[in-house]
């Protein structure tokens, strides 16, 4: 196998429409950065696609030389080191198309949720999206793709009809559950184990607005309010989405006042049915403390980034994240116990407990890779890593509370809340052990040579 490290023959690549770059050409370093710059991206050649065309031709190029390939969108999932070999930037790769009459998406491999959102609310229509509308569709949606109304209508990848896909030998497939079911199997959860998606249909809800938001309460707070959380989402119904979270928010003018600067316990709801009696289910949250900010509301569902208010721009982050199968008092304690208002210096901006359960938890449509659905819960975690020494702060906090933790896990995570996939141990855990065995062997089968070997694969 030859990896490209100094010198790379370019020459067949000069069909590609987009930007072909090297280090140190003009372009280089802005074609790289995405949304999460904590880890070292150095590829010997970045491809900027503007189409499957780029695409295909970039990956026989890869194929022919040997060359290890990266894809990238919006950056989001950018927790891993791209060294030497290529990488490929589907950023260009912006288009939405929409069917009102089949309720459906074509979406590009670049495009953001903001922009599906955005095409499909004018006939009344949206998307799964996630916590933010930042982050790429399809990226997300090959990862599984947790919604904020996941309790309600499932994982994004369960809304898919199809992919147009360049597997690592340059070819073009379009796959369906009919056509090639295993490929699209594979690319339902999978992440980019198996080819490059360059776009994919996908079903949209007949949703206008919804009842959104979130309740703050001063951190001294926290252990009165989770224990509350704790039990409501015992009783609530499945289309009650929310989340609990811990945020210990720096005193920087990119957040809000009376937010900045403050430790936060928060409650975050997403309701899609009647306002009235998603404001009713509320009251026992509520009734736990006084909130000191409440921003639940209806809203249009294209304003849906309101309600976990997550950051946008380029940080330098460190995330991880561990399924939970249950949330006991004695988990409860050992949560607080680790990350809780008694906790001084802890380095993890966010820690946040997303219930899962309902529509999350139901079979697939069709056979897929989504490695949550025996989950309850899933912990993640989120840090702000401006240095190696707050890294490596982060990197401890993280590991010691997913080890405390434990017992109440499944002892997997999610490709999308995997963070930096580590050895093949590590990486086995985004997916059941069944699956890791049918994934491996899909991989091999359009993969032999291993070029999709950064990031989230098996």
């Amino acid at each position: 196998m030859v990896t490209l490290h100094r010198t790379p023959d370019l020459f067949a690549l000069s069909e590609i429409r987009g930007p072909v770059l090297r280090p140190g050409d003009d372009g280089y370093a802005e074609e790289l950065t995405g949304f999460n710059v904590a880890a070292r991206r150095a590829p010997d050649v970045v491809v900027g696609a503007t189409g499957a065309d780029d695409v295909v031709t970039a990956l026989r190029w890869a194929s022919a030389t040997g060359t290890p390939v990266a894809v990238q969108a919006t950056g989001h999932g950018a927790n891993f080191p791209v060294d030497h070999g290529l990488l490929i930037s589907t950023r260009r790769m912006t288009g939405v198309r929409v069917d009102p009459e089949r309720r459906t998406a074509t979406v590009g491999a670049g495009a953001r949720w903001r922009d599906v959102m955005a095409a499909a609310a004018p006939h009344g229509l949206a998307g799964l999206c996630g916590s933010s509308s930042d982050v790429g569709a399809v990226g997300y949606t090959v990862g599984g793709g947790l919604p904020v109304l996941g309790r309600a209508y499932g994982y994004a990848s369960d809304l898919v009809r199809s992919f147009r896909v360049v597997t690592p030998d340059g070819t073009l497939h379009e796959t369906d559950a009919g056509r090639e079911p295993d490929l699209f199997r594979a690319l339902r959860g999978g992440k980019h184990a198996v080819g490059v998606v360059t776009s994919m249909v996908t079903e949209l809800l007949p949703l206008r607005t919804l009842l959104g938001g979130g309740l703050w309460f001063p951190g001294e707070h926290a252990e009165a309010v989770l224990s509350a959380w704790c039990g409501w989402i015992r009783t609530v119904p499945d289309e009650m989405c929310t989340t609990f979270a811990l945020l210990r928010l720096p005193p920087i003018p990119q957040i809000p006042e009376p937010l900045r600067g403050r430790f936060w316990a928060r409650v975050t709801v997403a309701w899609a049915g009647d306002p009235a009696d998603g404001e009713a289910l509320l009251a026992p949250v509520r009734a736990a403390a006084p909130a000191a900010v409440d921003t639940v509301e209806v809203m249009p569902c294209t304003e849906i980034d309101r309600i976990h208010m997550d950051p946008q721009g380029s940080f330098p982050v460190r995330e991880s994240g561990l399924l939970l199968h249950e949330l006991n008092p004695v988990a409860v304690r050992t949560f607080l116990d680790r990350v809780g208002p008694d906790v001084v210096d802890c380095p993890l901006l966010l820690v946040e407990i997303r219930h899962l359960g309902g529509a999350l938890s139901r079979p697939s449509p069709g056979p897929d890779m989504v490695s949550a659905r025996d989950a309850d819960h899933l912990l993640e975690t989120v840090a702000v890593v401006a240095s190696p020494a707050k890294a490596l702060a982060a990197d401890r906090a993280a590991t010691a509370l997913h080890t405390a933790m434990s017992p109440y896990g499944t002892g997997r995570t999610t490709p999308n809340m995997h963070g930096a996939p580590g050895d093949a141990a590590d990486r086995a855990r985004a997916w059941p052990p069944r699956d890791h065995a049918d994934l491996l062997r899909l991989k091999h089968a359009y993969d032999p040579a291993g070029l999709l070997r950064f990031g989230h694969t098996p």
